[in-house]
């Protein structure tokens, strides 16, 4: 048992988190680079909270720039035990209209270029997909989303898209005849790299449109924008609501440990300067 330490990644729309008492901006350096801005660390009803803007306060970065690999491993170094995302995604079903809140479970990556893992050649490490998210932070995440008056629908297919232009018509009809239920820019190589951190991960998706598959409609930035805002506001009050419910100790998750059966290199045969970069993803496993 141990102490939460959660770690929010705020997407479009969700720059600050104004609750947060005991508050210090940190800026963090990483073998990977800069990460997306500094990191608020602060408290809320007595749980240590780290928080991200993926974008950068201001919004300034593209999805295609964030550097998704330096604020994950800057999450691990600020002592994460846990990453709560939190992204606006476009609907690709009736059911899931403006405003809905998804909590996503699986994922469909069609981004291109993006650097997708922490290892490589010098450590090769494989680590399991199969169920990306973390099924007791994703539940937690509901019942807090739910506890903020959002309507809230657990479980969900996202088609990560490069972007950053919207889809086609095709493109979305296509997403929709392969099972997904909403879209976004942001959620990969986020969740890759979170599990290859050992981070259990969870992503609350605030739906702000129906992206383009509707006969005759069109993703409007402008009313994209408006409902931003709104989801924005209940967004604040999940994570206050999250740390209200969360347990006061933190049982061990088996994805604490996750690195145990994925890493492939011989310990002989691993490239020193590749495990100098590791050296917060990899902490606990290359101790052992």
């Amino acid at each position: 048992m141990s102490a939460w330490t959660i770690g929010i990644i705020g997407g479009s729309g969700l720059y600050e988190i104004e609750a947060l008492e005991e508050v210090q901006r940190v800026a963090f350096g990483t073998p990977w680079g800069a990460p997306s801005d500094e990191l608020t660390l602060g408290r809320l009803h007595g749980i240590r909270f780290v928080f991200l803007p993926r974008h950068g306060r201001g919004h300034h970065i593209a999805p295609g720039d964030v550097n998704y690999r330096a604020n994950i491993d800057a999450l691990k170094r600020a002592g994460c035990t846990d990453v709560v995302a939190i992204s606006a995604i476009g609907s690709l079903r009736e059911e899931l209209p403006p405003g809905r809140f998804v909590i996503v479970d699986q994922f469909v990556d069609r981004t291109v270029g993006r650097a997708a893992s922490f290892f490589g050649t010098g450590l090769v490490a494989h680590v399991s997909m199969a169920d990306p998210v973390c099924p007791r932070l994703s539940r937690l995440a509901a019942d807090a989303a739910e506890s903020a008056g959002a309507e809230v629908t657990r479980g969900g297919s996202y088609l990560a898209m490069e972007g950053p232009q919207f889809s086609s018509r095709a493109e979305s009809e296509l997403y929709r005849q392969w099972g997904c239920d909403v879209i976004g820019m942001t959620a990969m190589p986020e969740a890759k790299l979170a599990r290859e951190a050992e981070l259990p991960y969870a992503l609350v998706g605030m739906v702000t449109d129906y992206d383009c598959w509707r006969a005759g409609e069109a993703v409007d930035v402008a009313e994209v924008l408006t409902q931003l805002q709104a989801n924005a506001g209940t967004a604040r009050h999940l994570v206050e609501a999250l740390a209200q419910s969360l347990p006061p100790e933190r049982a061990p998750s088996p994805i604490d440990t996750n690195l145990d059966s994925a890493l492939i290199t011989a310990p002989a045969a691993r490239d020193p300067a590749m495990l100098k970069k590791l050296d917060a993803v990899c902490r606990r496993t290359l101790k052992t």
